[in-house]
């Protein structure tokens, strides 16, 4: 069996985000996010678990970027807590929230580690909630002046800049399910506005980036789209499952890549559309540089009656993570970034986040043999690899994550990290996955 190679230049790295990592939730004049809020809230997440100290990344990160490059990691994706630069969501600047990231900014310097700085990863300030947070439109307004203050700020320090992480997840799941926080159910007519509401943020987030970014600065979305892959290679299943693409993930992209609300989008939410104002779609719709893909899952399609897309449900004993939700579909890193390109064109991919959740159990004379999310992640990559020699425009792939850390509603028992933490002590332990991923970033090939 020969090494699966990828392009010349693919970047390699991992992921994490602030509020999973850093702790310090209330120190040195950070305020509360939604997420401080929504954990304390009974029964909302595991054991009770809370962000208050997490990886305790705050005071440890010189150490951890030491690791990571002792591992061969060279690229980061990380996130800025927006309650930690603006306490009230708007308004004054935190100053010891702006030092900290210079000092963090540094470290990576230090290490030989570009940061790939994503602006919003959940942790909306609970003083924006309490205005009504992503239903209002003022919290996009909001995250305009965050977003010119971080870009000012760090300008000069970060190249590649990621506006918002996964929009589903914190306008659907948290304003419509409410399985994330601030955990609402409300009407489909507003959790379709929150939708609205996070593009416009995105816009001004591009816009920012443009204005005050360096020169050579890039800017792009990260979206998790739900990824429909046919069951087979008949066309008709095929053609299915590309239509099945569109429609699940027409909120975001269509308007997004178009510049509209498409009939397609008017039939599928009908009276429950998201109003839009003069300019919106103009500033949503803003040439990205490119497009992030946080893929997992997803779920297998083929033509039904009249080649309408027919959904297909697992079976019991299907393979799946320790995440309830997480069933292993290698095929979605081919197709994901396949009917994206087909579908919007071909601007650059990343894929900025993709792993795998166990329970598992603490280090055994020094190691952990997480061969169960090594054979996950290196089959998720063959097919990744098998897209980009197809000529599917994915240029990187930053695994998820890079250690354990606080698994939002799940706490500290699901761990995604290729090093263990041990929230107790805080020592960090390379897994097995952390050192074979070193040998995939070394070759850039399956090895």
């Amino acid at each position: 069996m020969k090494p699966l190679r990828f392009p010349a230049g693919f970047t390699w790295g991992v992921a994490t985000a602030a509020p999973q990592i850093e702790g310090a939730a209330f120190t040195d004049g950070k305020s509360a996010s939604v997420w401080d809020t929504f954990s304390r809230k009974p029964g909302a997440v595991l054991n009770g678990d809370t962000l208050d100290v997490a990886c305790d990344h705050y005071r440890l990160f010189d150490q951890d970027f030491a690791l990571m490059r002792s591992l061969g990691v060279k690229n980061y994706r990380l996130s800025l807590a927006w309650p930690r630069i603006l306490p009230g969501g708007r308004g004054a600047v935190n100053q010891k929230g702006v030092d900290f990231y210079h000092r963090l900014f540094d470290s990576m310097q230090k290490h030989g580690i570009a940061p790939w700085v994503t602006m919003f990863h959940w942790d909306l300030p609970q003083a924006l909630e309490n205005e009504g947070g992503w239903r209002v439109r003022s919290t996009a307004d909001a995250f305009a002046q965050y977003a010119d203050t971080i870009v000012r700020a760090y300008g000069d320090r970060v190249k590649n800049w990621i506006t918002l992480n996964e929009i589903f997840c914190f306008t659907r799941l948290g304003y419509g399910t409410g399985q994330k926080a601030p955990g609402l159910r409300v009407s489909e007519q507003e959790v379709n506005q929150t939708y609205h509401h996070a593009l416009v943020a995105h816009g001004h987030a591009v816009r920012a980036v443009r204005e005050h970014g360096d020169k050579g600065a890039r800017v792009g979305l990260t979206d998790n789209v739900i990824v429909t892959a046919p069951v087979d290679l008949l066309p008709a299943n095929v053609a299915a499952a590309k239509r099945a693409f569109r429609e699940e993930n027409i909120r975001v992209l269509d308007p997004l890549f178009t510049g509209r609300y498409s009939a397609t989008y008017r039939k599928i939410t009908g009276a429950a559309a998201a109003r839009v104002e003069r300019g919106d779609l103009k500033l949503i719709a803003q040439r990205m540089d490119f497009l992030g893909l946080n893929i997992y899952t997803g779920f297998f399609v083929r033509a039904g009656q009249g080649g309408r897309p027919q959904k297909l449900e697992f079976p019991v004993g299907y393979p799946r993570t320790d995440c309830a939700w997480h069933y292993l579909l290698p095929p979605v890193l081919y197709w994901g970034p396949k009917f994206v390109t087909e579908l919007y064109g071909p601007l650059p991919l990343y894929i900025t986040e993709n792993g795998a959740g166990y329970n598992e159990e603490p280090p055994v004379k020094g190691e952990v043999h997480d061969l169960h999310r090594r054979e996950a992640v290196r089959s998720h990559l063959a097919q990744l690899q098998a897209a980009t020699k197809e000529g599917v425009p994915v240029k990187g792939y930053f695994l998820w994550s890079f250690m354990d850390n606080y698994e939002w509603e799940d706490g500290y028992q699901r761990r995604f990290g290729i090093v263990h933490n041990d929230f107790a002590t805080q020592r960090r332990t390379p897994k097995l996955s952390a050192r074979w991923y070193t040998q995939v970033i070394k070759h850039n090939a399956l090895i």
